[in-house]
């Protein structure tokens, strides 16, 4: 059973993260302030609001060495700026500005087109985006980008992290997660696993661990501050 079960509960999720795009990281981001705007596609903050939030992951990989991931962000009304390090690959940056849109009450779907420099030891341009698709407990969250990589467009890479998540209470979710990354060396394409995290105010933490059936699994802690 365990031979069928992942692999449909990754064709689920490859189902939406092939239309997206780190691997990691902002995948506990707090979302952008915004008003009530049923009849509009944007989300705004007011128009003078800026909206911050960090967040750091910390991996530990069997095998391959542990790193941190800081992710920071900076949204203002339609405007959304981002900084990584370490998501790509070891010892690269890379700087995002994109444009914020919020469709929906009930169902709400939040879209944020963006575009990337990538530089450090991985150096490129890529295309990217990150999406919320929420209703009642549930959320989809996915975010991905297309790495080109102009050093050798052959190592050129499609980059995503997806999470299928249940919050019964406003403090705690808990659900799936999936992700397709070079950061470090894997047996697997598209690695899957499990999460859980709890948030107090403008604080979150959450514990992901990946292949969690293997005898090693990659455990990650994310932990987040938005203000």
């Amino acid at each position: 059973m365990r031979s069928l079960r992942w692999p449909v509960l990754c064709a689920v999720f490859a189902i939406f993260a092939t239309g997206h795009a780190p691997a990691i990281a902002a995948m506990d981001e707090p979302a952008s302030p915004a008003t009530d705007n049923a009849s509009g596609p944007t989300k705004e903050t007011g128009g003078k609001t800026w909206a911050f939030s960090a967040t750091a992951f910390a991996y530990f990989v069997p095998e391959g060495g542990n790193l941190l991931v800081p992710v920071v962000t900076a949204d203002r009304g339609r405007l959304h700026l981002e900084a990584r390090y370490n998501y790509e690959a070891r010892d690269t940056g890379s700087a995002w500005i994109g444009y914020n849109l919020h469709f929906g009450e009930k169902l709400t779907w939040d879209f944020t087109p963006m575009v990337g420099a990538v530089f450090g030891s991985t150096a490129g341009v890529a295309p990217g985006y990150k999406s919320t698709l929420g209703w009642w407990w549930l959320e989809l969250y996915s975010e991905g980008e297309y790495l080109i990589d102009t050093g050798d467009t052959s190592d050129s890479f499609f980059y995503t992290w997806s999470e299928l998540t249940m919050g019964p209470v406003d403090w705690f979710r808990f659900g799936l997660v999936v992700q397709r990354t070079k950061l470090y060396k894997t047996d697997f394409d598209i690695q899957r696993g499990l999460l859980a995290g709890v948030s107090y105010k403008q604080v979150s933490i959450t514990g992901y661990v990946f292949n969690p059936d293997e005898a090693r699994p990659t455990v990650v802690l994310g932990v987040g501050l938005g203000f």
